[in-house]
């Protein structure tokens, strides 16, 4: 085992819709519930920054980072346990991928 394997994963649940966003807060229990060391974040803009605030998730939302430019477009704001990306989704995704984290797609 190289010390690569033994650092933890960190991944990235890109949720775009509302759909995904349901499957991509399963996923990141799944993930946490078999590997406790995961950083798990999951990233929404589009149609589920709207879902994601009508409909919380006690253990999702610390995990959950919102597109700054989807809130604004919205007028809305985020629950205060969620995050606020640095970037729009889409260069935040690129950035941090580029900083090792594994993206998928919900």
């Amino acid at each position: 085992m190289t010390s690569r394997d033994k650092q933890a994963i960190q991944m990235l649940l890109h949720a775009p819709t509302v759909g995904v966003l349901l499957r991509a807060r399963k996923n990141a229990a799944n993930i946490l519930k078999d590997d406790v060391t995961a950083e798990v974040r999951i990233v929404v803009n589009g149609d589920a920054v709207s879902a994601s605030l009508d409909q919380p998730d006690l253990s999702a939302d610390p995990m959950t980072w919102v597109c700054p430019n989807t809130l604004r477009n919205l007028a809305r704001q985020p629950e205060a346990s969620m995050h606020v990306l640095p970037h729009a989704a889409a260069l935040a995704l690129a950035m941090l991928q580029r900083e090792g984290w594994i993206y998928v797609r919900a």
